[in-house]
């Protein structure tokens, strides 16, 4: 077969595309910062932010390898993902010990995760929520900082309207009066993940810390308590339900993380409450 003058320049330039692809494919697997894993990335802020995007809090159950894969991949920003198409392969072959200890803390901050903490109440027409990725906006307050969590806010109903459900399984730890969170209570879930719920009006229960709890069951009412020393202080702020959520990890006790896209991907799973009961 006789080979046409373009026919080899257009093989030639395959070729020396195959290969560039080939060179740049091992440049990257052997270059140390590729990925940016390490054994301690759960702790950085890239993590922290969890910024899951529309695509994978869609997700109808959300895959710890595969959001682990994507986030190295995608330099822990999904918001403009446009395919949920991955392989752990390459990081694993370059960092198995970091992807995989990057892949456990996926799975203690998704793994039990049931339902959304504000259940629906209510008819057409009925006051509801809103909410926004509010993560480290600053707050003033006993100093200013940055805001851990993510506020629910009432969109009406007034202080003691809006019901409060456990997001999770798990074990009360914390219950009772803090100056900034006022009425709240923390839940420890099977697999770890913190959930600490502030501001409440009231508490279904007089509840005792080491009380076990099931995801659903019902924690109390959103208020607008706290801002104050004095126990049962209201009317600093407007009604909501402030939602924390704290990992332990090698180095720090409680390590806050943005509950925000892990609020949208529950918003599936938000049950029905009669207000009437």
């Amino acid at each position: 077969m006789k080979w046409r003058g373009e026919d080899m320049l257009f093989f030639v330039l395959i070729l020396i595309l195959a290969l560039f692809n080939a060179a740049l494919s091992d440049r990257l697997l052997n270059d140390p910062d590729y990925y940016r894993l390490d054994s301690y990335t759960w702790e950085s802020d890239e993590f922290r932010n969890m910024q899951l995007g529309e695509l994978l809090a869609g997700e109808a159950v959300l895959d710890p390898e595969m959001a682990a894969a994507l986030m190295a991949e995608h330099d822990f920003d999904l918001t403009d993902l446009s395919s949920l198409k991955f392989s752990s392969a390459p990081v694993l072959a370059r960092k198995p010990e970091a992807f995989r200890k990057l892949t456990a803390a996926y799975e203690t901050v998704m793994g039990d995760l049931k339902y959304f903490p504000i259940p629906k109440s209510g008819g057409d027409g009925a006051p509801d929520i809103s909410y926004e990725n509010g993560w480290m906006d600053t707050r003033t307050y006993g100093g200013e900082r940055g805001h851990e969590g993510c506020d629910i806010m009432a969109k009406g109903g007034g202080r003691g309207y809006f019901p409060v459900i456990s997001m999770t399984d798990g074990t009360v730890e914390k219950i009772g009066w803090l100056e900034q969170g006022g009425w709240r209570i923390g839940i420890r879930a099977p697999g770890g993940l913190y959930l600490y719920y502030a501001h409440l009006y009231s508490y279904a229960k007089d509840w005792k810390e080491g009380d076990t709890v099931t995801a659903g069951t019902l924690l109390g009412y959103m208020g607008d308590s706290g801002y104050s020393a004095i126990p049962g202080t209201t009317g600093n702020f407007d009604v909501h339900l402030h939602v924390g959520m704290y990992l332990q990890t090698d180095h720090y006790e409680e390590l806050s993380i943005n509950p925000y896209w892990l609020l949208k991907y529950l918003e599936k799973y938000r049950l029905r409450y009669d207000l009437r009961q």
